[in-house]
């Protein structure tokens, strides 16, 4: 079976390698997509090994795991993809964990989860933000999880296919969730650890952007599909 890494990136020159470097040792493939970083993002991460697309304007972390998607299950033939981030904050040793349920038939998709596993520095910003967007998942998307927006999981090929992410940006991690429900696809979730660090977090959502996500979300499932 050929599994591949995805992994979006946006001017993150000082840390992709790494990234890169953990997730090749469990993975046959590595592709990043740049999503029109205005540094040495893509070149390093051509050093590393990894196959590079580029996007020639900024579309969100959506729209790159999109295009890395279509590029590995067309061009690479993937029969699993797992999403992984450019930031350090993900540890690619627990890939295995998260694909064996796939390779055993057991599951289409395989959400990582920190409360099952290990968070690092984690503030309670954080936190409290997870437990309202748990509520939010449950209600919305009628799936029940103890962790809603973590990026790091694996999908089987048929899931990778049935999954379309149309949500360029961060509201990205609930459209799948709710594309699972809908295309009533398998999924479990298994314990994962992530990173915090100082720098990492000055990437992440804001409370406030958190509302622009809300709304992404809400748009696209009650008024585009009307």
């Amino acid at each position: 079976m050929i599994t591949v890494a995805l992994i979006p990136a946006y001017n993150e020159e000082t840390r992709i390698a790494d990234a890169i470097h953990d997730a090749r040792r469990f993975v046959d493939l590595v592709v990043v997509v740049d999503d029109c970083s205005k540094d040495q993002t893509a070149e390093r991460a051509r050093s590393a090994g990894a196959i590079v697309l580029r996007h020639v304007i900024n579309r969100g972390q959506g729209a790159a795991l999109q295009t890395a998607t279509e590029y590995a299950l067309t061009v690479l033939k993937a029969d699993i993809v797992v999403h992984f981030d450019a930031d350090g904050q993900m540890d690619g040793s627990e890939i295995p964990s998260l694909i064996d349920p796939i390779v055993r038939e057991e599951a289409d998709v395989v959400l990582g989860s920190r409360f099952l596993g290990k968070q690092t520095n984690m503030p309670m910003t954080r936190l409290v933000a997870n437990r309202l967007g748990r509520l939010f998942t449950s209600v919305f998307s009628g799936i029940h999880l103890t962790d809603t927006h973590n990026g790091f999981r694996a999908l089987s090929r048929h899931a990778a296919q049935e999954i379309t992410i149309t949500l360029n940006r961060m509201a990205h991690a609930s459209q799948i969730l709710d594309l699972i429900k809908v295309k009533k696809l398998r999924y479990i979730e298994r314990p994962v650890t992530i990173r915090y660090s100082q720098e990492t977090l000055a990437k992440s959502p804001s409370s406030l952007r958190a509302f622009g996500i809300v709304k992404d979300i809400l748009k696209d499932k009650f008024l585009t599909h009307v």
